[in-house]
């Protein structure tokens, strides 16, 4: 690690630690932390209903507020009850955060990959108006995102190579159980969100790897009864050209059980390839199957996904290629603040050409299972959380797989994430 990158991160954590020492001084002290449940839908699809306030009673009034709606979490971690302050022009808004780091170590590390890192996973503001016919979302700081089975990017590549310092913000316009919002928005796709504070787990997951995470564009909401549907036009992973149509519809069988239909695709054609814009990925098309069950201390979410990206000669893909997943993510919420999540999952590919270019996984026609599990300790504003995983690839592609010559099978990984919410 050069001189230059410590310098980076050490003022990347002093800054965040200010705005943390800043905010808790300056602004009125938060209420003890409820106890939270985790959220009842881990999906991203899940359109978020409109905050319209009804006029405060005097039991209402002395009540301890409760944690925002975003960003959206699955638990076990919880957003903190938020500052409000007064915005002038834009009215009563609030404001919370997050400063954390991580570390990992791995065996069969790739080439170019240190065995074991450190970093600032993050450190990042939120803040937002909730109320109102009119309202907006705004995120901003440091950020990493790590995942299974993939190389890793370090915290001030991820923002300069990804989605910059405001990765995630929007306006939104409310009109009963309908909303419109535009901007930087967290895709509809799949089960697991784009941060890891999000997430039951800390590192993202096999199939998250095929999902896109921040689309820019507009998205519609609507609910009724027990329905709820999200359409979106946007520009898919990233592309800045909004060709992408993604869309969501879920139905609440009762408060604990969930079914969702997830969508999206390329309706054009695209030739970028980025960091942010995979070639393939951004031209596929994607179809999830979302089931959530949770009560009690379990919040369980099993979920089924197909990809398939078309051959389009004219862009570089001279043969189509097609990913099928399956993957659950169960949590289990034992007391005094003490969980465990497991992440058991499966992908497989097919297609192929020559040279194995339509690489989706580990060379052409290649497989993949991984086993995730995640202990949490979390006591008021403060969260602490091991993982020790592992990713078993089938049918690889020498250099495409693990280890320096890329060969190897397996890859064993142990993490640790600690910080504060705020």
């Amino acid at each position: 690690m050069t001189s230059e990158k410590c310098i980076h991160r050490l003022a990347a954590a002093l800054l965040a630690f200010g705005i943390a020492a800043f905010f808790a001084a300056g602004l009125p002290a938060r209420a003890q932390d409820a106890a939270g449940a985790p959220a009842t839908t881990a999906q991203q699809g899940q359109p978020t209903p409109s905050s319209s306030p009804q006029a405060p009673t005097p039991t209402a009034a002395a009540a301890t507020p409760m944690p925002l709606s975003m960003p959206s979490m699955s638990g076990p971690l919880s957003t903190a009850v938020p500052h409000e302050f007064d915005g002038g022009p834009f009215g009563k808004l609030d404001i919370t955060g997050i400063l954390s780091g991580w570390g990992s170590t791995e065996g069969d590390h790739v080439a170019g990959n240190e065995s074991t890192i450190w970093d600032i996973s993050n450190a990042q503001v939120f803040v937002q108006k909730t109320s109102g016919w009119w309202q907006f979302y705004l995120q901003a700081g440091a950020y990493n995102l790590p995942d299974l089975g993939a190389g890793y990017l370090s915290t001030p590549d991820t923002i300069k190579d990804l989605y910059g310092a405001f990765p995630q913000g929007y306006f939104k316009l409310v009109k009963g159980n309908f909303s419109a919002e535009i901007g930087a928005l967290p895709t509809l796709i799949g089960a697991e969100y784009t941060f890891s504070f999000e997430n039951m787990n800390i590192e993202r997951g096999l199939l998250w790897n095929q999902e896109n995470a921040v689309n820019r564009g507009i998205q519609l909401n609507y609910s009724y009864k027990k329905w709820s549907t999200s359409v979106s036009w946007n520009d898919g992973f990233y592309s800045d050209r909004y060709t992408w149509v993604s869309g969501s519809l879920a139905y609440a069988f009762n408060a604990s059980n969930t079914l969702s239909f997830v969508a999206g695709g390329n309706a054009g054609q695209y030739d970028k390839s980025t960091a942010a814009t995979p070639l393939y990925l951004n031209n596929e098309q994607i179809y999830n199957v979302i089931y959530t069950y949770s009560h009690g201390p379990w919040v369980i979410t099993p979920y089924f996904q197909y990809t398939n990206v078309p051959t389009i000669p004219k862009v570089g893909i001279p043969v189509g290629v097609a990913t099928a997943g399956g993957a659950v993510l169960a949590t289990y919420n034992f007391k005094h603040g003490i969980s465990v999540a497991v992440r058991p999952e499966y992908i497989t590919t097919s297609g192929s050409v020559a040279g194995g270019a339509a690489n989706l996984l580990y060379g052409p026609g290649s497989d993949a299972f991984a086993f995730t599990v995640t202990p949490t300790y979390t006591k008021g504003g403060f969260f602490a959380r091991g993982e020790l995983s592992v990713v078993h690839a089938g049918n690889v592609t020498p250099g495409d797989a693990f280890g320096p010559l890329g060969t190897d099978a397996n890859q064993p990984r142990g993490a640790v994430e600690m910080g504060f919410m705020f």
